[in-house]
């Protein structure tokens, strides 16, 4: 019994490092950022990272805006233009006659566009998050 405890706590040992790994490695995650309403829109800010290893020379997304009720704003599509890897980039889209306070959710239908080595990498790679608590992100 003596013996085996220790080889089960140097398995463990050795596997814990695998377990706290970053989990965004091989991810297009495309954060939203910051909101700011002006006059006559609503600007969303989106940091975008493309950690799949794959240059992407461009991407656009069909992008779902939802009110605060839940009920769908608009359809609209996103131009990300060229995502390099493990370069992040910041793109910004001003949506007109919207106030940010209305907006409660932005759903990514899925990649209208994706100009890369592996085309479909713009969907299967993509993990949206938000860092705007009035605001969710799904994708």
């Amino acid at each position: 019994m003596r013996r085996i405890l220790p080889l089960s706590f140097c398995l463990f040992a050795a596997a814990a490092p695998a377990l706290s790994q970053d989990t965004t490695a091989g991810a297009l995650t495309v954060e939203l950022n910051t909101t700011q309403t002006s006059a006559d829109a609503c600007t969303l800010s989106f940091m975008v990272t493309n950690d799949t290893g794959t240059a992407i020379e461009k991407a656009v997304f069909e992008t779902v805006l939802f009110n605060a009720s839940g009920a769908v704003q608009s359809l609209t599509l996103f131009d990300f233009g060229t995502l390099p890897p493990n370069r992040p980039r910041v793109r910004q889209f001003a949506v007109p006659n919207m106030a940010c306070a209305d907006l409660s959710r932005i759903l990514f239908n899925g990649a209208s566009t994706c100009t890369a080595a592996d085309a479909g990498v713009c969907d299967t790679a993509l993990k949206p998050v938000s860092r705007v608590g009035s605001v969710e992100v799904l994708g």
